[in-house]
């Protein structure tokens, strides 16, 4: 059931790094909120592999704040490799 819940989270924090961040419009509106979901999810196995409590306060500070960054890292990534690649066909196709 948590693992649920920390999902939601990731997805929540993903929408958040998808409207904060610039380069909304270089990919589609789910792309981050499903990174940030997949993101939280493999952090949290990782961290009750680990032997982490899953009522402890945490391993849910470190997989929310690990989700946020990973959605926000693919975020930025993403948004400067489309605008520049952008840019490089409009260059090539000579406009």
């Amino acid at each position: 059931m948590e693992l649920l819940f920390i999902v939601l989270f990731g997805v929540a924090a993903g929408i958040g790094a998808h409207y904060a961040l610039p380069w909304r419009g270089t990919h589609g509106i789910l792309l981050t909120p499903a990174v940030g979901g997949v993101a939280a999810a493999i952090v949290w196995v990782g961290l009750t592999w680990l032997g982490w409590a899953w009522d402890g306060g945490w391993i849910w500070a470190v997989t929310i704040v690990s989700a946020t960054v990973v959605a926000a890292v693919v975020d930025i990534t993403l948004g400067r490799a489309r605008k520049t690649g952008d840019q490089r066909r409009l260059v090539a196709l000579g406009g």
